[in-house]
């Protein structure tokens, strides 16, 4: 551990600068303060009880009613940034009339209220192309459900959550937030870029999922670092010293210069009120000081940064943040081993706080990176015994997936260079059949593209129904790789 350091308080860097919007290609950076960033207003979702409850067959009843009625309070309060418009409707008119106090663009929550509730609303809610989610409550809650899939082959955005645990109307406005959340956010990004073409087509990204993609040119990054405060930097350098489990081969300024590229990243988001970041020229960046430790606290705040200009990632990273209110860790996929039926996910930019902005920080210890033999990056230890969710969203359309549980994160000795430094070994269901079906046939002629083929991000838990909630909700695909 660093013992000449003194501890100080983290300091904020003030926003001085923001962004001028272009039509039809990137944005760049410019002098004036931007609009407001997506976390400053909140999602309105029409929460729409579908029919009459009452104390008839194939109907919930009023008490029944009201305790969905009690846990979407409890959602709203929960996830901080949705507001219900909460109503009862039998009819069209009745549905229109909700969904035009909601606000054009509102997602729907429907709760099946009768035994035909939900074909009287769901009409009028396809007409206006919205996407929605629907609540039922088995046995009690009526037929509906079994119209879902037919209404999702038509081509409507709509999925079910057929249960009788209350909770999972949270999950579902969780969900229904994402949509909106994506046409609100900004994202900064420094070419080359990486990943399928579509992910890094501004036209495209805007069209598909809303998100504007800003530019920052490369001399900004260093305007903004010669403006970094000394005494900010040596408090964020201090931090992670004594945070560290240990530091094995960086020195005091090694770790200061990553703390003035850190502080730089940050200024940029609170200049720019971005939402996310992705860098194309990291690896050029051993002279100013090493963006990892950055990305690492950028991912802990809730904003998704992703290194090797990995659009697919990064916007794979924006979409479960906004879901999950989680960080995901972006690796390369290190290899599959069929003999102990194991993958490996490794990289240097791993965040430390996998299960939320004000979940414990995983312990690690501060290395030089391996390739360019300086610098300073964390070696994150992950949870051994955690099971994993790996996707990744391709082609702006698909989104790859498949589940293990780690079994092994390397300690690497002092000296020993193996690759990335954070690892995590995950047991897989079948490592033969993850080989062979690499990319679920997906990627077609970008498959062949090293990056596009190579990278995943890991997320702490199974998401797997959370992901194919989302892409039912948004028109794409889900494709499992085992």
């Amino acid at each position: 551990m660093c013992t000449h350091c003194t501890r100080r308080h983290f300091l904020g860097v003030s926003a001085v600068g923001g962004i001028a919007l272009a039509t039809g290609h990137l944005a760049l950076g410019a002098n004036a303060l931007s609009s407001a960033s997506v976390t400053d207003s909140k999602v309105r979702i029409c929460a729409i009880i579908a029919g009459a409850p009452g104390n008839r067959s194939w109907t919930p009843t009023e008490a029944e009613i009201a305790s969905v009625r009690e846990r979407l309070a409890e959602a709203e309060k929960n996830l901080g940034n949705v507001e219900f418009v909460v109503g009862q409707a039998q009819n069209a008119d009745q549905t229109g009339q909700l969904l035009e106090e909601a606000g054009p663009g509102a997602p729907v929550l429907a709760i099946s209220a009768d035994i035909f509730g939900p074909t009287k609303v769901m009409p009028t809610i396809f007409e206006q192309r919205r996407p929605v989610a629907l609540f039922h409550l088995p046995v009690v809650g009526g037929h509906d459900w079994c119209l879902v899939k037919p209404w999702r082959d038509e081509g409507h955005r709509i999925t079910l959550f057929n249960s009788t645990d209350y909770d999972e109307l949270e999950q579902a406005a969780a969900l229904l937030r994402v949509a909106p959340l994506l046409r609100r956010s900004r994202v900064l990004v420094s070419p080359p870029f990486k990943g399928t073409p579509e992910s890094y087509a501004p036209e495209k990204v805007k069209e598909r999922l809303g998100v504007e993609l800003v530019q920052i040119d490369e001399e900004r990054y260093d305007e903004v670092m010669a403006n970094v405060d000394p005494a900010s930097a040596e408090a964020e350098a201090t931090t992670w010293f004594e945070e560290a489990k240990s530091v094995v081969e960086p020195t005091w300024e090694d770790v200061l210069k990553a703390a003035r590229a850190s502080l730089t990243l940050h200024q940029l988001i609170t200049e720019n009120r971005a939402d996310g970041l992705c860098v194309g020229t990291c690896m050029r960046w051993l002279e100013r000081g090493f963006p990892c430790l950055g990305f690492s606290r950028l991912n802990d705040r809730g904003i998704p940064a992703a290194c090797d200009g990995d659009m697919d990632c990064l916007l794979t990273m924006l979409i479960l943040q906004h879901a999950l209110n989680r960080a995901g860790f972006l690796g390369n996929a290190a290899g599959v081993d069929t003999s102990k039926n194991a993958f490996h996910l490794s990289h240097c930019s791993a965040p430390l706080r996998m299960e939320g902005p004000e979940s414990p920080r995983s312990p690690y210890l501060l290395r030089r990176h391996a390739e360019v033999r300086g610098g300073a990056v964390t070696e994150v230890h992950y949870r051994v015994g955690q099971e994993v969710t790996f996707t990744k969203l391709v082609h702006l359309d698909t989104l790859l997936m498949f589940t293990g549980k780690i079994v092994e994160v390397p300690d690497v000795p002092n000296g020993e260079e193996r690759g990335c430094r954070t690892e995590i070994v995950a047991e897989v269901k079948d490592a033969e059949k993850l080989l062979d079906n690499w990319g679920g046939g997906a990627l077609g002629a970008s498959a062949k593209d090293y990056y596009a083929s190579l990278h995943r991000v890991a997320y702490y838990g199974n998401h797997t129904r959370t992901i194919r909630h989302l892409a039912h909700l948004t028109g794409m695909k889900v494709v499992e790789e085992v």
